[in-house]
């Protein structure tokens, strides 16, 4: 009995009536029950999501940013949802009614966007009130547990986006305060530099005043020495005075007796005419002394007044008052009236002399003009005395001058010492006002100016500073996509497992034969292999021609799911060949465990550490993952050892079909009655 008349033998037993070949339809299809409506059914779900009703309240008032711009961030971010037209938005009044919308299912979930979104949104502006704009959701996992992740990617664009744009708008407005701050700097930098040139120039001033002063305290210094001089002059005036007031008095008691003594006076006028003589030059020279004295003194004051006026103290009128001042007090002071009486006297001591000279000539007219004689000494003891209290006078007034020209000294000197701190002051200021110019300039250099262009992309960066370059190297086109490799490959283990329930992994006929163990084994498994080359050819068929999956190695991916159809028919048929009804059990745990190991939806590596010994050992891992790599158009370098791999599952499942022939072959009780039979 060869291998293909034991396969076409069972192939004719379930199709010799209308029944069977019905059966075998109907497991052929078993695939595209589990595969292909599934796909169908969750092909590309995100493009129905309009489907869905969802609550919308928009109670934002809106709020002006710090430049007067009305802003409406709640009626703006509305739109753009009603107008993506991702979700069926109704526009609800309140989120009361949103939200009891929401628990009694009538919407899937509510968003809302508070009073104070857009206030929230320029609060940043203010350093007191800074707040986070809320954007508030409610779900309900009740109404679909999914959907929650769904509403969050949502939200997360929604809050992205407008934290973006509103980010960049603020980063504008920074950016726009760092050029105003770099230009008002630029501007202090130059006030600094025209400080520092304005100091600078104070500083040279100064340098001249204290210069001034110098000089001004020295004049003054030589000012005092003369009026020192001039105080002593008027000391020794006034002893001359007091001598000649009392010579007068002397002359005038000595005269009192001068009628008697005519005779005596005719003797001694030749004495007293030379007297007269001699006092008469004295009293010149104190006349020539004192108008020097005078203009001495006035020569003094204009030499003061041009120092003064050469270091900046006084001006011209100044200069002009004072020695106006000082002239009119020569000429109505106590000293003019003495000089005037002094200059008199002289004259009369002139004549004093010349009538001495006429006494020693007329003795005999002498006696006759005693009367007038003694009247005349009489007013000369009187302008003597008048005199000696102007020359008195004369002496303390140059006391007085020399005081005030000490304390003239002083002061000058005083202002010296100030003009020289000021100098001081001044060169500080100017080394001050450089470096302020200096640093304010480096300042300017290092605050940023950005130009408009500028502005537009640093705002950019700031308000989203990461950017994802996401490149796909293989990527599935929709959700459908995404799951076929999985369903695909879980459909056709069910589909190859439905066969168990009318085929029968070993017929009796052929255990009865004399063929070898491994025919029968391979006659056995020959009739799952065709049907279920056929299930994956038909499930292949329908999901790149019907769903549209258009896979990137289509050929390739028929030929992949027939060799994973052979791995998995060859140990289904020889597991429950091996171990009978219990088999079938054994068959449902591996799918099981394929099912939760083979990383069909999450990572496998996101297991259990368990289940990844299971993801090691059994085939249904290495399918989906080899699906995914001739749907999507990835490296294929992993094909070929995958497809060895299923070909030495399918040499395991060889194996233990034909153990299980071999062990058949002995007929038990256990044989003819089994325990179970399912």
């Amino acid at each position: 009995m060869t291998v293909l008349r034991l396969a076409r033998s069972e192939l004719k037993r379930m199709t010799g009536g209308l029944l069977p070949k019905l059966t075998i339809l109907a497991l052929t299809m078993v695939p595209l029950l589990y595969g292909a409506v599934y796909l169908y059914a969750n092909w590309d779900p995100y493009s129905n999501l309009d489907q869905i009703d969802a609550a919308l309240v928009v109670e934002d008032t809106g709020a002006t940013s710090s430049d007067g711009t009305q802003l409406q961030a709640g009626r703006t971010v509305a739109d753009s949802l009603v107008e993506g037209h991702v979700f069926n938005w109704q526009s609800v009044d309140s989120a009361q009614q949103a939200d009891q919308g929401v628990s009694s299912g009538k919407y899937a979930f509510a968003l809302k966007i508070p009073k104070d979104f857009s206030a929230s949104l320029v609060s940043p502006g203010s350093f007191d009130s800074a707040n986070q704009a809320m954007l508030n959701v409610t779900t309900n996992d009740a109404n679909n547990y999914l959907l929650s992740t769904i509403v969050d990617k949502l939200t997360t664009a929604v809050h992205s986006s407008v934290a973006r744009e509103v980010g960049e708008e603020t980063a504008n407005q920074l950016l726009t305060g760092f050029g105003t701050i770099h230009t008002q700097i630029v501007k202090a930098a130059d006030g600094a530099g025209q400080l520092s040139d304005g100091v600078t120039k104070l500083h040279d001033g100064t340098v001249t005043l204290h210069d001034g002063t110098t000089q001004l305290s020295a004049g003054v210094g030589e000012l005092y020495a003369g009026q020192v001089k001039l105080r002593d002059g008027a000391n020794q005036l006034d002893a001359g005075a007091a001598q000649l007031s009392d010579g007068l008095g002397q002359l005038r008691d000595k005269t009192a007796s001068l009628p008697a003594d005519s005779q005596k006076l005719a003797d001694g006028a030749a004495q007293v005419a030379a007297g007269n003589a001699t006092l008469n030059t004295k009293v010149q020279d104190v006349v020539g002394q004192l108008n020097a004295a005078d203009q001495g003194l006035r020569n003094r004051v204009v030499e003061s007044n041009g120092r003064l006026l050469a270091a900046g103290i006084i001006t011209q009128a100044q200069a002009d008052s004072i020695l106006a001042d000082f002239d009119a007090a020569a000429a109505s002071g106590p000293v003019a009236g003495a000089k005037a009486k002094i200059q008199s006297d002289a004259a009369q001591i002139q004549q004093l002399a010349d009538g001495s000279a006429a006494v020693s000539n007329g003795a005999a007219k002498l006696a006759a003009a005693t009367p007038a004689l003694t009247g005349a000494i009489a007013q000369a003891s009187a302008g003597a005395d008048q005199l000696h209290a102007g020359t008195s006078a004369l002496a303390a007034g140059e006391q007085s001058a020399v005081d005030g020209t000490g304390k003239l000294a002083e002061g000058a000197g005083a202002l010296d010492g100030g003009a020289a701190q000021l100098e001081d002051g001044a060169s500080t200021a100017a080394s001050g006002a450089g470096t302020l110019a200096s640093e304010l300039a480096k300042g300017a250099g290092q605050v940023p100016n950005p130009d408009d262009a500028q502005k537009s992309s640093l705002s950019k960066v700031i308000a989203d500073p990461v950017a994802v370059s996401n490149i796909s190297q293989a990527k599935a086109g929709s959700y459908g996509a995404g799951l076929a490799p999985f369903f695909l490959t879980f459909a056709l283990w069910i589909g190859i497992f439905m066969l168990i329930q009318a085929m029968r992994p070993i017929t009796q006929r052929a255990l009865a034969s004399n063929a070898p163990s491994w025919k029968i084994a391979l006659g056995g498994w020959l009739p799952f292999l065709a049907v279920s080359v056929v299930q994956a050819s038909l499930l292949t068929l329908v999901v790149d021609l019907a769903l549209g999956l258009n896979p990137a190695h289509p050929v390739l991916m028929w030929l992949f799911m027939l060799a994973a159809a052979m791995a998995f028919s060859a140990i289904i048929q020889g597991v429950v060949a091996l171990l009978g009804s219990p088999g079938k059990l054994v068959v449902l745990i591996l799918l099981v465990l394929q099912l939760v190991s083979s990383g069909g939806t999450f990572p496998w590596q996101t297991t259990p550490p368990p289940l990844h010994v299971v993801h090691e050992i059994l085939p249904m891992g290495y399918v989906v993952t080899g699906m995914r790599h001739l749907i999507y158009g990835a490296d294929l370098s992993m094909i070929l050892p995958t497809v060895a791999g299923l070909f030495g599952y399918t040499v395991l499942g060889a194996a233990l079909s034909t153990l299980a022939v071999h062990k058949h072959k002995f007929w038990t009780l256990k044989s003819l009655k089994p325990e179970i039979a399912v």
